[in-house]
């Protein structure tokens, strides 16, 4: 039986955490190196981009993890106390975290991202307007910019295709502009 197969026996073809039965994947609770039943979950893809910090935290779409917690599972109980840790401002998963036990090895590996350090907010670059970017957007200069060590200067309105963002910076951007590539502070462009 594929790894697929057993998950969605095991879970009953729904997401292990919120119950949702649209669009399940896997989800390898890390740190993993062999996939298997024992440190792998069902998750809708809601779910999954939040877990993976690809979009903001629903406090409202993580209110079933008050049932799910307590699943025998040891993948799901991991996921399940690192997505409360993240949570722990809302009253709901603060009495939660309080009651969910874990023994000593399983709360080891829970603790191994540091995930639980960190509370729900994820940064993202955002234009001038408070737009999300994404890689490859296009993007138009609000000011005219020198461009450091370069006799370059960016003018205002020019626009810079197919950006790259700095992924530790959430402040900046890189794109080519005459055929130099810059870094760009985005609260100086905005979305084209």
């Amino acid at each position: 039986m594929s790894l697929a197969q057993q998950l969605q026996t095991r879970s009953g073809n729904k997401c292990e955490l919120c119950t949702s039965t649209n669009h399940l994947s896997i989800y390898e609770v890390p740190p993993t190196s062999n996939p298997n039943a024992d440190n792998s979950i069902l998750v809708c893809n809601i779910c999954l981009n939040q877990i993976e910090k690809r979009e903001q935290l629903d406090a409202s779409h993580w209110k079933a993890l008050t049932e799910t917690m307590w699943s025998e599972f040891t993948p799901v109980q991991v996921a399940a106390w690192r997505m409360l840790s993240r949570l722990r401002n809302e009253g709901w998963a603060a009495d939660s975290l309080d009651i969910l036990y874990l023994d000593d090895e399983t709360l080891e590996w829970a603790k191994k991202t540091g995930d639980h350090e960190q509370d729900g907010t994820v940064e993202f670059h955002q234009d001038s307007n408070g737009t999300r970017l994404y890689e490859g957007d296009t993007v138009v200069l609000v000011k005219t910019l020198d461009v450091k060590g370069s006799t370059l200067s960016a003018k205002l309105g020019t626009v810079v295709k197919n950006i790259r963002l700095v992924h530790d910076n959430t402040e900046q951007i890189e794109g080519k502009v005459e055929g130099q590539t810059i870094v760009i502070l985005t609260k100086y462009l905005r979305k084209g």
